[in-house]
């Protein structure tokens, strides 16, 4: 279907949902400049609950916390962080495509409440010709996906970053991915070394650089040999390693690109994508 056939008869339905944007059914329990900023990490399942979860990274403390998350959600998460082509837009994507014929634009995803172990969030609607973003309830693990294919800025209420919940992380699968620092990697496996003409050291593969990490050079093919001295086998060790970057310092990043070595120092900032990002630019 077109999509301004499928605007005609979508619109008039995400108008009313916009317009009852204030008067939700529950009251923003935060100013939501006082959320502090995250990273998507990654998706993967609680081990002792069998649940899905995603991780988000806090940069200033450098906790990795997690959110369970239905299992639509996680799959629709990974679907945007493998970048997988589809012939067809899944409901998140149908979402954003309403929301551009609408000339609207989603800017944050607010997790502002924990209640009884359910997570409580909003999207951040900014309208064209509107001088106030307009909020509209939401199910977190939602708001994910959605950020994860727009680059929207991701907050969480300090509560329940300090939560403390606790998790056992598993992959989802063999094909886990990262992100952190704006490089979403991947595991170097041999058909992807042999493909790239990778070196054999160990490390693991860039498939997506954003922010500062791809202004100073990084790129998609790269192969991260260490950061912060630290050796990353899989993606998750890369996760680990970042996180640990000591408070008020920079990441310190080798790797090999194009048949050589580089180094680089990265803020531990949540980047965000700006417009002149290529991937997933609003």
């Amino acid at each position: 279907m077109p999509l301004r056939l499928l605007a005609r008869f979508v619109v008039p339905w995400l108008v009313l949902l916009l317009a009852a944007g204030h008067a939700s059914a529950r009251e923003m329990t935060s100013d939501p400049d006082r959320l502090l900023p995250v990273e998507l990490a990654t998706v993967g399942v609680d081990s002792d609950t069998g649940s899905p979860i995603a991780l988000l990274r806090e940069p200033d403390s450098g906790e990795v916390v997690p959110i369970v998350i239905g299992t639509d959600q996680a799959r629709a998460i990974l679907l945007a962080m493998h970048e997988v082509p589809l012939s067809r837009p899944q409901t998140h994507d149908l979402l954003l495509d309403v929301l551009g014929a609408l000339d609207a634009q989603l800017e944050r995803v607010l997790v502002d409440s924990l209640d009884n172990g359910t997570y409580l969030g909003w999207l951040e609607i900014r309208v064209a010709g509107e001088d106030q973003p307009r909020h509209i309830d939401t199910r977190p693990s939602d708001g994910l996906a959605l950020a994860v294919r727009t680059g929207a800025e991701i907050r969480v209420a300090p509560e329940i970053l300090e939560a403390g919940v606790p998790f056992d992380y598993a992959p989802p699968g063999n094909d886990e991915v990262v992100t952190a620092l704006g490089i979403t990697v991947i595991e170097a496996r041999d058909d992807l070394r042999e493909a790239l003409n990778l070196p054999p050291d160990p490390g693991v593969l860039v498939t997506r650089a954003i922010g500062a990490a791809a202004r100073a050079g990084l790129a998609e093919g790269a192969l991260i040999l260490e950061v912060n001295g630290e050796v990353p086998d899989t993606p998750m060790d890369f996760l680990d390693a970042v996180s640990a970057t000591p408070d008020g310092e920079e990441a310190e990043l080798r790797y090999w690109l194009n048949g050589a070595e580089h180094r680089i120092h990265l803020p531990t900032d949540a980047p965000r994508i700006e417009k002149s990002d290529d991937a997933l630019a609003v």
